[in-house]
């Protein structure tokens, strides 16, 4: 009865054909083991977000919001001390004021350079809009302009690191800070797992144990059990849009690691000489406590949406980065569609299966700190947020869509459905 009903409002709502229906039945059959690992996974980080908030003695007090100088705000205060028992750090800047990943990213590297030091990837290219801030593409007020300059060492073919050219890079004295992109942007890589993050630290530590070394966590929080903070990273930064806000968060990021350099980091966010002290909260606190609560769920829905686009797209004969059966990283799920068309047609069906402007078509667009077009698919309850599924692609070759995130497995996956109906109406599989 109700697997008939559920077919009949699929295909009377939202028109899925049955050979959709069925390809996703057989998928989602298919990762029933990988599934339940996520379950796992899930229950040990909810847990763990719930003792932090005991041992914290979370109150009804601590919701209350501050404005102006925000002096006193205890609320604020708790959350930071939650985030940095979660992340296992001396500290967290945990703010409003942050606007975005980037953002947070430009906080701490502001914070903790200064003219003449040099920032180092060891992962190749940082993310399109981080290029803008550091000065790898110019643009007004990067860190270049302020004598902070940057160097990197690409990957090896395989994706993995280059040890050898990374060790030699190390000799430069001016490399000041190492900055390490968990996840893939707009790259045709595997995001790397936290294991594989520790590894790379405690070898550039071996060489430089003086360097920083710091880690854009954007996508990849509570998708292990562990966090790059676990296995030596000085720094760790995110997104409270993203996977820790737990869909629940207006805004804001973090900044969570040693004591010296968040406080650096806060020091540049806010005034020198008041840093964590001030910065008011407006009412927005309880959303990003109870985001956080709710983050290890969202992200368990967004990790097995990410696994059944692969497994849907891998029996059609896509190539799909990573494949269903490897570890997760992070919540991106990476399509190569080989054409535009096919593209904008996958996102065209990820935004009619939006709770929020389903009725939109998106479009291609020269997207500010982006190289080429890029399309962008996301109706949202909060603008920009990439927690909830949504899809984006540059318009180049070699046709790649990112797909991410679903508060609830089930929006995630009737997104998909939808996405790949419309490929199928529109005749390109």
């Amino acid at each position: 009865m109700y697997d008939k009903m559920l077919k009949g409002f699929l295909r009377d709502t939202y028109k899925i054909s049955d050979d959709i229906m069925e390809l996703a039945e057989k998928a989602e059959s298919e990762l029933a083991d990988k599934f339940l690992e996520a379950d796992k996974i899930t229950e040990y980080n909810q847990y763990k977000v719930l003792s932090s908030m005991q041992k914290n003695r979370l109150a009804e007090v601590h919701f209350n919001g501050t404005t102006g100088y925000g002096y006193d705000d205890v609320g604020r205060d708790t959350l930071e001390k939650i985030y940095a028992d979660v992340f296992h750090t001396e500290a967290c800047l945990v703010r409003p004021q942050v606007i975005s990943g980037t953002h947070a990213l430009t906080v701490a590297l502001a914070g903790n350079l200064r003219p003449g030091d040099e920032i180092y990837s060891p992962v190749g290219l940082p993310y399109d809009t981080l290029q803008g801030v550091i000065g790898i593409r110019k643009e007004k007020g990067s860190l270049a302009e302020f004598g902070i300059t940057y160097s990197q060492t690409e990957l090896l073919p395989d994706g993995s690191f280059d040890y050898k050219e990374i060790k030699s890079a190390l000799a430069n004295p001016k490399i000041r800070l190492v900055e390490i992109q968990r996840s893939r942007g707009y790259a045709w890589r595997e995001s790397f797992t936290v294991e594989k993050i520790g590894e790379l630290i405690a070898f550039i530590k071996e060489i430089r144990p003086d360097v920083i070394c710091m880690v854009d966590n954007c996508y990849g929080e509570f998708v292990q059990m562990t966090e790059p903070t676990d296995v030596g990273a000085d720094l760790c930064v995110g997104s409270l849009i993203k996977n820790p806000g737990g869909g629940l968060a207006p805004i804001g990021g973090y900044i969570a690691g040693k004591e010296e350099y968040v406080d650096n980091a806060a020091y540049r966010l806010t005034v020198p000489g008041m840093g964590r002290e001030v910065g008011a909260t407006l009412g927005v606190t309880k959303s990003l406590i109870q985001g956080f609560f709710m983050s290890p769920q969202v992200v368990n829905g967004s990790v097995k949406g990410a696994m059944f686009a692969a497994k849907l797209f891998e029996n059609l004969g896509y190539d799909v980065l990573p494949s269903s059966d490897v570890k997760r990283a992070d919540i991106v799920q990476s399509i190569k569609m080989n054409s535009a068309e096919k593209v904008i047609a996958f996102c065209e069906g990820i935004q009619k299966g939006a709770p929020v402007d389903s009725y939109v078509t998106p479009e291609p667009w020269a997207m500010p700190g982006y190289d080429s077009d890029v399309i962008m698919a996301a109706g949202a309850f909060i603008q920009g947020a990439s927690i909830e599924l949504s899809a984006d692609a540059p318009i180049k070759p070699p046709y790649i869509v990112y797909m991410q995130g679903g508060l609830s497995w089930h929006h995630a996956k009737i997104g998909i459905m939808i996405g790949l109906q419309t490929m199928k109406d529109k005749g390109l599989i």
